[in-house]
């Protein structure tokens, strides 16, 4: 690898097992990658590639949304890369994401605990293979589902460090965007739509009255409860629920899909976008960039470029939701009092007009840690324009630092919200104030 100010990006194939190989892209940091923090980040899903997270939201390059003429999609640099200030390992977990594949049937299961699991093995043995990064600072990150599995891994990386698993890992701490902590947060999806103004006062009261604040569970639903809720997803239904401000670009399909509440929350659009009987989405639209950097995955010199192994992996797909997983973690919000009382940092983001999972559930679960507010709601800045409002919450001695309303930003802050969430996450991993 090359110490370049492009930054130089390698894939690769380590197993993390006998029956699991994991596939990675990490990328250098453009500034000092000898001493700057690495970052591992998962993307969403379950089930969401990494490449996802690299192209879309974070990573040096970007596909160039313009008209599939047939030809490869290109890629251009993005100038807001969060490999500017750390070195960043994108990786595709859980099993039969993106690139990485299972060689056995029992090994392709799929569950939140195998994911943290899988995470933990694969970053010891990166840096078993990468003995120069062992002395760098290693913050975990991800977004969306990530909320559920992240504080998990952070946790069982800690447990190994103090169990003296080797190599041990400089774990610094994580950070988490617009990401899932518990099925509650979904109740607040009345509060937030109330709040921006897509329902009116009368049904938000009626709703209030009638629901008494459940909106997630069917079987306790009276009558007047479920007509409520009816009338709040006719009046929701033109939305796009990733960002509110964003035009809704449905994709057509034989039947609607049907998702549980952990899907439905993090499908950012159906799976498979790219099969022959889905109508793909206009340009304007940012699902026609999805279908591009599928072209772009699934041509064979690329592939190969990408070392990936032939045989392994069928179609490459951003997202395979198709695949079951088992949700043996119920709620990551144990995992966030563990890790506070050990010190550990944490950031948590949230893009404002994000309607799947809302900064008003974040806040509530937040707000009940009980923990001290050291520094009043403020706006912080960037360009001499507000990009956020934020909190600092404190216990003992630990700094959680909330930027709970990323301006404008969607359910992938970083992909509405580049230059902003740019410099929200190089103060915070320099440890500089917002």
């Amino acid at each position: 690898m090359s110490w370049c100010k492009v930054p130089s990006w390698v894939p690769g194939i380590p197993s993390f097992s006998p029956r699991n190989w994991a596939f990675y892209y990490f990328i250098q940091s453009e500034n000092n990658p000898k001493e700057d923090p690495i970052l591992l980040w998962l993307t969403g899903g379950p089930g969401c590639s990494a490449l996802s997270g690299l192209v879309f939201e974070i990573g040096p390059f970007t596909v160039k949304n313009e008209e599939y003429n047939g030809s490869l999609p290109t890629l251009v640099l993005r100038p807001h890369s969060w490999t500017s200030v750390s070195s960043i390992v994108f990786v595709d977990l859980p099993v039969n994401t993106g690139f990485t594949y299972a060689t056995t049937e029992s090994a392709a299961k799929r569950s939140d605990r195998k994911l943290v699991h899988q995470t933990h093995q694969f970053l010891r043995k990166w840096l078993n293979e990468h003995p120069e990064f062992l002395s760098n600072e290693v913050y975990i990150g991800g977004d969306s589902y990530s909320g559920i599995p992240v504080p998990a891994i952070v946790e069982e990386i800690s447990q190994g460090n103090e169990e003296g698993v080797q190599p041990w890992i400089n774990l610094q701490g994580y950070l988490l965007g617009n990401a899932i902590t518990d099925s509650i947060e979904n109740n607040y999806k009345v509060a937030f739509a109330h709040g921006m103004g897509l329902i009116s006062d009368e049904l938000y009261k009626s709703l209030q009255k009638n629901c008494r604040g459940d909106y997630i569970h069917e079987t306790t639903r009276n009558e007047l409860c479920s007509r409520d809720l009816q009338s709040y997803d006719e009046l929701t239904s033109g939305i796009n629920p990733v960002h509110i401000l964003e035009p809704k670009c449905e994709l057509a399909s034989p039947k609607p899909f049907e998702v549980s509440w952990r899907r439905s929350l993090n499908e950012k659009h159906p799976p498979n976008i790219t099969d022959t009987h889905l109508t793909l989405p206009a340009l304007n639209c940012r699902a026609y960039a999805y279908t591009l950097c599928s072209h772009w995955a699934n041509d064979v010199n690329v592939r190969n470029a990408l070392n990936v192994r032939k045989g392994t992996i069928g179609k490459w797909q951003r997202c395979t939701f198709d695949i079951p997983n088992e949700h043996d973690i119920p709620t990551s919000f144990p995992y966030h009092v563990i890790l506070s009382r050990k010190s550990y940092r944490a950031l948590i983001y949230s893009g404002d007009h994000d309607m799947k999972v809302n900064f008003v559930g974040t806040q509530a679960w937040i707000r009940s840690l009980n923990y001290s507010i050291v520094d009043d709601w403020r706006p912080w800045y960037t360009n001499g324009q507000v990009a956020g409002y934020s909190p600092y919450y404190t216990y003992k001695i630990t700094r959680l630092e909330i930027s709970e309303n990323l301006y404008g930003g969607g359910h992938t802050a970083p992909e509405y919200k580049p230059e902003e969430c740019l410099a929200m996450y190089s103060r915070w991993i320099s440890k500089r104030p917002l």
